[in-house]
């Protein structure tokens, strides 16, 4: 079974940085897309960035610049850098692993964790 941890969400002053973690076990990582979403109270669930299995990362208009999505397959770890954190930026983030292949849809989520921006 495959199981995604997040890690690393708290309480942050605006202009303040957070590192979210995602573990990701029980099926090989590397041939995943990985990404992170966030949903904010009262909102939809939104993409924010994606890392590609072929190294390609894609960011929402709303982030680029600020945050850096990356991975370690080596520890099959994908990873949310978030600088310049605005009040905006709050919401539960949750990891997401997805693959369609063949017509095949593997798509997994972790359960996310907090992130808070506010004075």
């Amino acid at each position: 079974q495959v199981q995604l941890v997040e890690s690393g969400g708290g309480l942050v002053q605006p202009g303040g940085s957070l590192r979210l973690s995602c573990a990701v076990s029980g099926s090989i990582f590397s041939i995943y897309t990985m990404g992170w979403y966030r949903q904010a109270p009262g909102k939809q669930r939104e993409l924010v960035a994606t890392f590609t299995s072929g190294g390609s990362a894609n960011y929402a208009d709303s982030v680029k610049g600020r945050f850096t999505i990356s991975r370690d397959n080596a520890k099959n770890t994908v990873y949310l850098q978030m600088n310049s954190l605005k009040p905006e930026d709050t919401a539960v983030y949750t990891c997401n692993a997805y693959r369609l292949r063949y017509g095949i849809l593997s798509d997994y989520w972790g359960q996310g964790t907090q992130v808070t921006v506010s004075s």
